[in-house]
């Protein structure tokens, strides 16, 4: 049975590099719109209806659940961490010593220490993330603040890179229906890949644990 074992874990782990990566992002990606309130339409054929009011010389900005608005992330971050510390001791001492001493090292004994110690640290951590998503807006508060979220995936090669996006939108930050995520509240921005092996590697990855058990 503990043959076997390599190759369950080599399965495992191939098996594991097909899973969704873990996310930041805890709130539903998409929202539909929600259905119309009849109770709420007046039932007297005017064109005018209180529950699908736009106004028509405003932009078609995001206000309502189902929504959708472009997000332009630019997000620069940087730190910078020093420090330093320093100390020093020093002590001496000296006694007679006895008699029977002090024929060979005297009738004074003395003795001394020094230590010094230094230590200093520098930290730095620089990243940057630019490009846009289209989220769509998930809820509306009471003060008529969004809930938005998003997710984009971009398939390639060997793998899928994942983009999503939540946060809370002020509508008065939105332009041309397009908002800043340096103006998003609560802002969870991620970008992840689920890299994916190809056949001929996972078939030469098979050979090569079978030839390395093989006797010959």
């Amino acid at each position: 049975m503990n043959r076997f074992v390599p190759l369950i874990l080599v399965l495992l782990a191939l098996a594991g590099c097909a899973t969704t990566p873990s996310t930041i992002v805890a709130v539903p990606t998409s929202a539909r719109p929600l259905p119309p309130d009849d109770s709420a339409q007046a039932a007297n054929g005017a064109i005018f209806q209180v529950a699908q009011y736009r106004p028509l010389f405003e932009d078609r900005r995001a206000r309502h659940v189902g929504d959708t608005l472009i997000v332009s992330i630019d997000e620069n971050t940087s730190a910078n961490k020093t420090g330093s510390s320093s100390g020093s001791k020093s002590g001496s001492a000296s006694f007679t010593g006895p008699a029977v001493l002090s024929s060979r090292f005297g009738s004074t004994i003395s003795t001394t220490a020094d230590s010094k110690f230094a230590d200093a640290d520098k930290q730095s951590a620089s990243n940057t993330f630019t490009g846009t998503i289209a989220v769509t807006v998930t809820e509306v508060l009471a003060n008529g603040n969004l809930i938005v979220a998003g997710e984009k995936q971009v398939a390639m090669n060997k793998g899928i890179e994942f983009i999503r996006f939540s946060g809370m939108v002020n509508p008065d930050s939105i332009s041309a229906n397009t908002v800043s995520s340096t103006q998003v509240a609560d802002a969870r921005v991620e970008y992840r890949t689920n890299t994916r092996l190809d056949r001929a590697e996972m078939n030469s990855m098979l050979a090569r644990f079978f030839q390395s058990v093989l006797p010959f």
